[in-house]
């Protein structure tokens, strides 16, 4: 028998949006996955998208977790055995002049995402800007800011599920097909440190009709594998969520 928790409240604050008036994909699942050990890989599934401000009960049984909005499933997380593979690093230079193509593609679904933004200021968002270095392959450079460490003065789980997030999207997205995440699975073996540069990769796999399956992996400057994701993403009517 299921050995249940009494649940938890967690709430998505508005800097931590993807859409306009819905949470950042990546945060909210690295929220969830914030009920498991760090040497677990987290698959986690979003049923809804993640409202902001509200209080969301997180319920914990046995080797899954559920994120709820009353009766509304709004994601759920589960530990898997198998660890996503890394993709290839790209040198420093590679991710500088990916960030350079990202600034010249002209369109952003959800401007304000924390994760890639472009409308955010420093110190806000992440500003990940994962812009085109190959075919299939997306790259920016990340500097962690000082603003999103945690009382011991490091970098948060989510935060890192939120940087893994969107550099795989970019591998898929294009101006006729915006998307949004829709399932993800991550580990992180080593957080990153503030101040200091690091490299995000994002690698299409394959579409799949709407879905599109990808996967982005956070180096630190010595190239040295941080944490990896394996994601699928969804094409979406952008102006759906950004008016819900």
């Amino acid at each position: 028998m299921a050995t249940i928790s009494d649940p938890e409240s967690v709430v998505i604050g508005r800097r931590f949006r993807g859409p306009n008036l819905s949470g950042n994909g990546g945060y909210t699942a690295g929220l969830l996955a914030e009920q498991f050990s760090f040497d677990s890989a987290v698959e986690v599934t979003l049923r809804e998208p993640p409202p902001l401000e509200k209080h969301l009960d997180v319920v914990r049984a046995d080797n899954s977790a559920r994120m709820m909005l009353a009766n509304i499933l709004v994601a759920e997380a589960r530990i898997v055995e198998q660890t996503p593979a890394p993709v290839a690093v790209v040198s420093m230079a590679q991710a500088r002049n990916g960030m350079d193509r990202y600034a010249r593609l002209g369109f952003h679904p959800f401007p304000n995402c924390f994760t890639c933004g472009p409308a955010r200021e420093e110190g806000d968002g992440l500003r990940i800007f994962p812009g085109p270095v190959s075919e299939g392959v997306v790259a920016s450079v990340w500097i962690p800011h000082p603003s999103l460490t945690d009382e011991r003065g490091a970098i948060p789980r989510p935060i890192v599920w939120a940087a893994l997030d969107c550099p795989g999207g970019w591998s898929a997205i294009t101006k006729e097909r915006p998307m949004v995440l829709a399932r993800m699975t991550a580990r992180i073996d080593s957080a990153p440190t503030v101040g200091e540069p690091h490299i995000v990769v994002g690698v299409l796999r394959r579409h799949d009709g709407r879905k599109s399956h990808v996967a982005t992996t956070l180096f630190d400057a010595d190239r040295r594998v941080l944490a990896m994701t394996e994601q699928m993403w969804i094409a979406v009517d952008p102006d759906v969520f950004n008016r819900l």
